[in-house]
């Protein structure tokens, strides 16, 4: 009777350990274009260990030149569908090629979870292939940036990008919004072309524009000038002009601490510091308010790739062992919440261009933090309705 007892303890054990033998993959790209991604990578790597050394997590990255390598990014990720342990994919910002790919996974495996962060492609299409998508809210953040911007002091708001970015649907009407929010808060709105980082010219040659034409910018429109760049290899370039020479900042496309201000200033982090978001936000704030930035630069207090990576990867984790639903919108911000203890979040389910609300797509926003000053309680207003409205 012991024996046959025994037998049934080692069978439920040793399904209970088959249960819990799965592994997520993780895709970010590399420390030159998205620094905050790979990071938060390499953090879910420390919470939940590397499947090399008998953990969950399988780390890969996409190339920096994604747009010419497509085929590449699209082979990464479609190749962690070959793992048999495999139970969910992440993508901590989704290029150009990772429709294509969750397509393809699908294809091979219906069983694994498919998550996307900062789609680069048509959200419906993202949606479509995606059990959670997760982006930056640039419906309301195109009203609540300006709105910052004016709090802060800025009479003009510039807008810089370039032709990719623009053909993005959120991203071309988050431009428009803001354009509309300016005209409605009386600050002059300009729209300013930048090379495309991924082009001919390469990450040095767009950061080099930024370092060239700030001053002259600035000099033509005036101090008093807030700067949003949509991309994130130019933002510590505007960074280091503004702090030198002035203008305003609000926050970057994907705010974060760590996001351009460290090499725009110099900032170096011990090992007590990385990953730990106070004390960097305090060591930033510190150099800014030295350089002369207080007041007239803000970022979000934590990273939102950095965090949105860690929740995603957490909630997957969540959803497979728990058995639940991923597009569970509660356990979405418990997840973020955890990981950004102090900071507000706020958001709302993406509605497509047809009026359609997307119930697995979900826009998010974190308040905006001014060094020098605080927090600007952005997550505690209201966005009027009509900027919703602007397709």
């Amino acid at each position: 009777m012991k024996k046959i007892l025994l037998f049934f303890v080692m069978l439920v054990l040793s399904a209970v350990s088959l249960a819990e033998d799965f592994h997520i993959g993780v895709v970010s790209g590399t420390v030159s274009q998205s620094e905050d991604g790979l990071r938060g990578a390499e953090e879910l790597m420390k919470l939940y260990g590397s499947a090399d050394e008998g953990g969950r997590v399988v780390h890969v990255t996409y190339p920096d030149n994604f747009m010419q390598e497509m085929e590449t990014t699209i082979s990464q990720i479609v190749g962690l569908a070959d793992d048999p342990k495999m139970k969910a994919i992440i993508i901590t910002e989704a290029v150009p090629g990772t429709v294509e790919a969750f397509r393809r996974v699908r294809e091979k495996r219906d069983d694994i979870l498919l998550f996307a962060n900062s789609p680069h492609e048509d959200p419906e299409m993202i949606a479509e292939v995606s059990d959670l998508v997760l982006n930056p809210d640039n419906v309301a953040r195109g009203y609540l940036i300006v709105r910052a911007a004016k709090e802060m002091g800025a009479k003009k708001f510039m807008h810089v990008s370039f032709p990719r970015h623009m053909s993005y649907e959120l991203l071309s009407r988050r431009r428009d919004i803001m354009k509309a929010a300016a005209e409605d808060l009386g600050l002059e709105f300009i729209t300013m072309t930048a090379p495309d980082p991924v082009s001919d010219v390469g990450v040095a040659g767009a950061q080099q524009f930024i370092l060239e034409k700030v001053p002259t910018w600035l000099k033509q429109y005036g101090k008093d000038t807030a700067f949003f760049a949509t991309n994130d290899a130019q933002t510590e370039p505007l960074l280091k002009r503004i702090a030198e020479d002035g203008g305003y900042f609000v926050e970057a496309d994907l705010p974060s601490p760590t996001m351009g201000y460290p090499g725009a200033l110099g900032i170096k982090f011990d090992s007590s510091e990385k990953g730990n978001w106070p004390k960097i936000l305090k060591k930033v704030e510190e150099s800014v308010v030295a350089n002369g930035g207080a007041n007239r630069m803000g970022t979000w207090s934590y990273s939102y790739n950095f965090a949105v990576a860690v929740a995603l990867g957490t909630h997957a984790i969540n959803t497979i062992e728990g058995d639940e639903d991923p597009t569970d919108e509660d356990a979405i911000m418990a997840c973020l919440e955890k990981y950004t203890p102090g900071a507000g979040w706020n958001g709302s389910n993406y509605t497509d261009v047809d009026g359609v609300e997307r119930d697995n797509f979900f826009l998010l926003y974190q308040d905006t933090y001014v060094f020098g000053r605080g927090y600007l309680n952005m997550t505690d207003l209201d966005v009027p309705e009509k900027y919703f409205d602007i397709q």
